[in-house]
């Protein structure tokens, strides 16, 4: 469906006197094929609307904006609007916002937005990547699906099963089934990256798997469990939840879980148990 001529990024940033900033951890995906993958993996349609985060000179932006019904590109540096509008002229149905998605409300962003649905698909700076998805899953209006780019090993972490579990899998799979849709190399960037990448495609459910009234207590356990890696649960939620070890270690019983397990090891359904008999036993707040 590309028909759109080549972006020249390169030269389009001499022209404007720019250069990847490196501390906004700017790589540019300036690769063809890499793009289309990006797209093809956000299955966007033309009734849909969609978050970019980190637009960057609009070479993603153009792909979605010839498939979505609208486009929303949040961009934190000033100095690349110019060139961003310039390339983006031709589109009617992309709006650009200056600034830092992590301060904005995706409800006022994507404000107008049939039936409250909307998609993200971007190439996101690596550096926040924990910080976007938390913004996003959090929010009172959450996409139907999230599209991302991101490093190779984060992509596999979000992934992990019980085992290897770690507080970010968790945090995004309770909220929604991530999958890596296709794998990057880093000679696809500009400047490439030291490693490669994923794009990693999460479908949200209609609800998270813990319920919405239990997530606070979720987190609270979680960030607890995960806190001292090296300890047994009973003594990481004995320090995180600020409880005697003993009653970490009767909560734990009491949930069908071996005290001396480990964070990683545990299951979603796992820490949903958890969750319930620290509620009954009125602990769900740290001491």
């Amino acid at each position: 469906m590309n028909s759109l001529p080549p972006l020249h990024v390169t030269k389009l940033l001499q022209r404007y006197g720019l250069r990847p900033d490196k501390r906004l951890g700017q790589n540019f995906l300036i690769d063809p094929a890499s793009l289309e993958k990006v797209v093809e993996a956000g299955a966007v349609g033309p009734e849909d609307a969609v978050l970019e985060i980190g637009p960057g000179l609009g070479s993603l932006t153009r792909l979605l904006a010839q498939r979505a019904r609208q486009v929303v590109a949040v961009e934190l540096d000033h100095d690349l609007l110019a060139p961003l509008q310039e390339v983006l002229a031709g589109f009617d149905n992309v709006r650009i916002v200056e600034g830092d998605i992590l301060s904005f409300d995706p409800a006022a962003l994507m404000g107008g937005v049939e039936q409250e649905r909307y998609l993200v698909v971007a190439n996101i700076p690596y550096y926040i990547t924990s910080a976007i998805l938390r913004h996003l899953l959090q929010a009172r209006l959450k996409p139907d699906r999230m599209t991302l780019t991101v490093q190779q090993e984060v992509a596999e972490r979000i992934l992990a099963g019980p085992g290897d579990m770690s507080l970010l899998a968790l945090s995004v799979q309770v909220y929604g089934r991530p999958r890596i849709a296709a794998r990057i190399p880093a000679g696809a960037f500009y400047p490439p990256p030291n490693v490669d990448s994923a794009v990693i495609r999460l479908d949200l459910y209609p609800q998270p798997l813990i319920p919405e009234t239990d997530l606070d207590t979720f987190f609270h356990l979680a960030r607890a469990g995960f806190s001292q890696k090296r300890k047994t649960l009973r003594n990481s939620l004995a320090g995180g939840m600020h409880w005697p070890a003993q009653t970490a270690g009767e909560i734990l019983q009491a949930a069908g879980i071996d005290p001396r397990r480990r964070a990683e090891t545990l299951s979603l359904e796992e820490w949903d148990r958890l969750v319930q008999v620290t509620r009954q036993m009125g602990k769900e707040k740290p001491a």
